[in-house]
């Protein structure tokens, strides 16, 4: 008789409701899809999944829940199972899209998808989701909405540069332009004093903030992105996990001698992370001779401004993951005092990927 070792319940989440499959692997490496069922996406439902999920599992055996990020959809879900204390995974749709590739489905509905889901659960090791610190979630609520306002201020300000160079300018669409920059800007004010408050309000995160600040480029804005949309680099297990994370990691195509793409960044990962890298890049390029450097040597082998300002991106998020894990702050002088050590003498491993981070070139 075959025992079960894993049970996983994968949920296609919609806006109204939840199609989950159950499934469970066996001591033999044998994967099996056995019930599914329709649930609506609130409350009510939650708990009458949870009665349904009892009844059709073995109480031995803990059952993981796999879902996939669907826009906000999926947040109520997780964080009620959380407050349950029960195992949450949440997977990205790219990976749930590519995994359904390989198994050769043609037609594609929320059932087959919940499928692929529950499958995908039952053959990955899965990091369980973590509800994200609660201040750390309203910073990143307000550093998204402040985007958002910066994004369409740029937009009216096009619009009010177009609307004055024209030979007949409109007055009355002149004015509401300009009345509409003032109430972004406004608004944009009104959420850096928020952050403010909300940052000095947590002497954890007040100092946390202070921490990567100390990085050149990095001010308090960015300190907040970074922090809020990592939750604190709470699943962030190494440098090369927070770039892929970010889509800064290297894409790369090869093989034999006809195929040869360009390396690129992926582009795959937390758009607001990446973004929020691009302005304190270009400040330490300006004013940290060190990444001067960097930049200036990089652009001199790949001819090309953007990759070098990119790979300074990638160096300063590497280095504020280093910053925030060991406590201390960014010590320009930390490479000439170590130059000056002994040769026979060891550092310790985090000094070293600090001088990883400060000192070499990155090819993007």
């Amino acid at each position: 008789m075959k025992n079960i070792i894993k049970q996983v319940l994968g949920t296609d989440i919609a806006q109204k409701e939840l199609v989950v499959c159950l499934g469970c692997m066996y001591d033999d490496w044998t994967p099996e899809l056995y019930a599914r069922h329709v649930f609506p996406n609130n409350l009510k439902g939650f708990n009458a999944l949870l009665s349904w999920v009892k009844k059709n599992t073995d109480s031995s055996v803990a059952v993981s829940f796999v879902m996939e990020a669907t826009g906000v959809y999926h947040e109520s879900f997780a964080y009620f199972l959380d407050e349950h204390n029960l195992a949450v995974s949440i997977v990205l749709p790219n990976k749930i899209s590519n995994y359904m590739r390989t198994l050769a489905i043609n037609t594609i509905t929320d059932k087959t998808a919940a499928d692929a889901i529950c499958q995908f659960g039952l053959e990955r090791k899965l990091d369980n989701w973590q509800s994200p610190h609660p201040t750390y979630g309203s910073i990143k609520q307000l550093t998204r909405e402040r985007d958002q306002i910066i994004t369409e201020r740029t937009v009216c300000k096009n619009q009010l540069h177009a609307e004055v160079s024209q030979a007949f300018p409109n007055r009355s669409s002149k004015k509401r332009l300009e009345e509409r920059i003032k109430l972004l800007d406004k608004h944009a004010s009104q959420i850096n004093e928020e952050l403010k408050v909300m940052v000095a309000a947590d002497r954890e995160i007040k100092n946390n903030v202070n921490l990567l600040c100390t990085i050149p480029g990095v001010g308090t804005l960015t300190a907040c992105t970074i922090l809020a949309e990592t939750n604190g680099f709470e699943l962030i297990r190494s440098k090369k996990q927070l770039t892929s994370y970010a889509g800064l990691d290297v894409r790369e195509k090869q093989s034999g001698t006809s195929v040869k793409g360009k390396p690129r960044i992926s582009k795959k990962g937390n758009r607001f992370l990446r973004k929020a890298m691009h302005l304190p890049a270009l400040a330490a390029i300006r004013h940290n001779n060190r990444y001067k450097a960097i930049f200036a040597r990089i652009v001199q082998k790949q001819g090309i401004k953007m990759k070098a300002a990119v790979a300074v991106q990638r160096k300063l998020l590497e280095l504020s993951y280093i910053i925030f894990k060991t406590q201390k702050p960014f010590d320009p002088d930390l490479f000439l005092k170590m130059e000056n050590t002994t040769k026979s003498q060891e550092y310790p491993e985090t000094k070293k990927e600090i001088v990883e981070i400060q000192t070499t070139s990155f090819t993007v």
